[in-house]
């Protein structure tokens, strides 16, 4: 992507020069005055607004810091976009019957359209207005929260949701002529198969797969247009704050899911139960039109901003005729990037830099995205809190430890070997993390998930409970069953609360045959779980290893920074991305999304489908997903050992500049403590 930014730069330098050659020359031979006033008169390529939204108290705020303030904040409303989506992917599951994998296989949709439209929108759209395209970037996003947002406004609340509430509860569940679905069937019921069932999943792909264009043009024309229109000695600083404010939108995404799930799908009505309950649907399209709005916004501003910033313009005219180190278009060729691609492949710290940092990625990847589905799963807590444990929580101490590394770094400056030692440490204590997770698990949890039966019994041989949905009650002995009908319940009354009660429930209580009808009867709803105390326990080692892991970016990234010269720095960290994209980013939450629907116990069979899963092997997901990800993280350490070990001789700061001036220091102290005489 850097390399796309570079090559966007050079085009827009090179087509812009030959245009005004002749206005450079009047600038440089123009008297001051002259220049003062051809500062205060922009011309077309500096012009700021458009329409009526132009003039002179707008063309004052065509700055380099506006620009990175409104950029960042963008960039901080992208990663809210993001991080919503994944703190509301286990809803999304619920109401449309998606598996894990399949919601894999939708969240990789921008890597994919990302990977395959950044060169080419790098290329094109870089010669042109760049704060143009990045506002359509920003319009593009637009399009794809609203999208998000469509299949509610399309399909509804889905029949399972308002079937858990008090209006079809007083209109429906209690008629007398009118069966209820959830009690054991004298018949086999009819399948009826929904012909809409796979239009919201390509739907939520397409939105997704859209998302990545709107990306591309916002990252690689915006970071482009930052850098070339700032001074050399403020760009670093810049892009440190605008990544910063950008660091910003998960945290906010995730709180923005965790408001919106606590509120049911459809407000209108009123729920039976509660957002602690398993069944619970949130209002997950209400962000999608929060974010929609925000978008179009930021789209407004940035494309308030001119082709070239004034103040860049006067330094470029300056520095005209100036050799500045830029190459001309013609010489990047074809040729060129594959003897770039035969250097870096050469480059062994290059290389075991980004296998390291690609098998970190590929085993820490389920962990962004399905981190609030495990908790929901492992430690039964609601989707509100999940993700607001796992966003506003957890990503602060990731910020804590990205600045207390770049502070570290920038006083201490440890040498490449130092860093590439604390890469390895940070793989290892990730591993021992990681590994604690496994033990870290709730054993009512695991008893409920195992005691639920799901396989049909003699007691309910006769039921037909093949398609009745995910309902659990609980019996008096404290077992949960997935329905009614599981348990061979086939009548149901009120108590004096006003609390469904299942009756006649022929699995339960039979171990007692003198007293069998008195106990066979349960209760609405999923037997108590108390997983709290292991949450808060894995909540505290999360947020350990977030502070540990984001210590390790700005070593990483100096690393990658320094390890290749300056005519290959920006290829070399594009080609890494796109390489990191098609080999972690893509297949990582495909390969985690099977893992999970491949310990599924309870199934949401349709039809046409086994839909989504309720519920979960713990115990063994909770094994086999946490040493599976261990296990890459550590193969990952040792690719740092080689980095270490060929880092050796690597400068990661320049401080031949600082020597040079403590001795001109020196040299001017020793001027001064002679007397007039000596110095003639």
């Amino acid at each position: 992507m850097n390399f796309r930014n570079c090559q966007s730069s050079v085009w827009l330098c090179s087509s812009t020069m030959a245009d005004e050659a002749n206005e450079v020359t009047e600038f440089l031979k123009a008297p001051n005055d002259k220049k003062d006033a051809k500062r205060e008169l922009p011309t077309s390529d500096t012009q700021c607004g458009f329409g009526i939204f132009k003039g002179p108290r707008i063309q004052r705020w065509a700055t380099e810091h506006m620009f990175m303030v409104l950029f960042g904040i963008a960039g901080c409303f992208i990663g809210m976009a993001f991080s919503y989506f994944n703190g509301t992917i286990t809803t999304l599951e619920k109401r449309y019957k998606i598996p894990t994998k399949t919601s894999g296989i939708i969240t990789v949709g921008n890597d994919i359209s990302t990977t395959l439209s950044c060169a080419f929108l790098g290329y094109y759209a870089g010669r042109g207005h760049r704060p143009k395209y990045v506002a359509l970037g920003l319009l593009i996003l637009a399009i794809f929260c609203l999208l998000m947002a469509s299949p509610h406004f399309i399909y509804g609340a889905g029949e399972d949701a308002i079937k858990l509430t008090h209006e079809y509860l007083n209109t429906s569940v209690f008629n007398a002529t009118q069966e209820d679905p959830t009690l054991c069937q004298s018949r086999l019921p009819d399948c009826v198969q929904s012909a809409s069932e796979w239009a919201p999943i390509i739907l939520l792909f397409v939105a997704q797969f859209i998302s990545g264009i709107g990306c591309s043009l916002f990252y690689t024309l915006g970071l482009s247009y930052m850098d070339d229109n700032s001074t050399k000695s403020k760009s670093p600083a810049m892009l440190s704050w605008s990544a910063f404010l950008r660091m910003l939108g998960p945290a906010f995404g995730y709180s923005l899911a965790s408001v919106c799930l606590r509120f049911y799908i459809d407000p209108q009505l009123k729920p039976l139960i509660t957002n602690e309950d398993s069944r619970w649907l949130g209002a997950w399209w209400l962000g999608w039109i929060i974010l929609t709005i925000i978008m179009l916004i930021s789209a407004f501003f940035l494309y308030l901003f001119p082709k070239e910033l004034p103040s860049a313009q006067v330094r470029r005219l300056k520095a005209n005729g100036v050799d500045t180190g830029v190459h001309s278009v013609t010489e990047l060729s074809l040729a060129d990037m594959m003897q770039s691609v035969k250097r870096l492949a050469k480059n062994k710290v290059y290389v075991y830099n980004n296998i390291a940092s690609i098998l970190y990625f590929f085993g820490y990847t389920p962990y962004w995205i399905f981190t609030p589905k495990y908790i929901e799963t492992q430690y039964q807590q609601s989707a509100s809190t999940a993700t607001m444990a796992t966003g506003t929580v957890a990503l602060a101490f990731s910020a804590a430890g990205v600045l207390l590394s770049g502070y570290v770094i920038s006083k201490y400056k440890p040498s490449a070997r130092a860093m590439a030692a604390w890469n390895g440490i940070v793989d290892i204590s990730t591993v021992i993390g990681i590994l604690c997770y496994v033990f870290i698990g709730c054993a009512d949890s695991d008893k409920a998930t195992s005691m639920s039966p799901s396989t049909p019994d003699s007691c309910t041989a006769s039921c037909h409970c093949e398609y009745v949905h995910y309902a659990p009650i609980c019996s008096p002995d404290n077992v949960t069953y997935i329905s009614a009908c599981h348990a061979g319940c086939n009548s149901k009354l009120k108590d004096e609360l006003g609390r469904l009660i299942y009756t006649g429930c022929k699995c339960i209580g039979t171990l007692d045959i003198a007293n069998a009808t008195e106990y066979q009867y349960a209760r609405q709803g999923p037997c108590p779980v108390d997983c709290y105390k292991q949450f808060l326990i894995f909540l505290g080692v999360m947020c350990l290893l977030k502070f540990i892991g984001a210590s390790g970016r700005t070593a990483n990234l100096l690393l990658a920074l320094r390890c290749v010269s300056s005519e290959d720095k920006s290829f070399a960290l594009g080609l890494g991305n796109v390489i990191a994209s098609i080999v972690s980013f893509i297949p990582s939450p495909i390969l985690f999304g099977w893992i999970l629907d491949s310990y599924c116990v309870v199934w949401g069979k349709t039809c046409g489908s086994k839909g989504n899963c309720w519920l979960y092997d713990t115990k063994s997901l909770r094994y086999t997903i946490n040493l599976l990800a261990a296990a890459f993280i550590f193969a990952g350490s040792f690719w740092n050992i080689g980095v270490w070990y060929h880092a050796k001789d690597l400068q990661i700061f320049d401080t031949e500049p600082e020597e040079a001036k403590h001795k001109k220091n020196s040299q001017q102290f020793e001027l001064n403590e002679l007397s007039p005489s000596e110095v003639k």
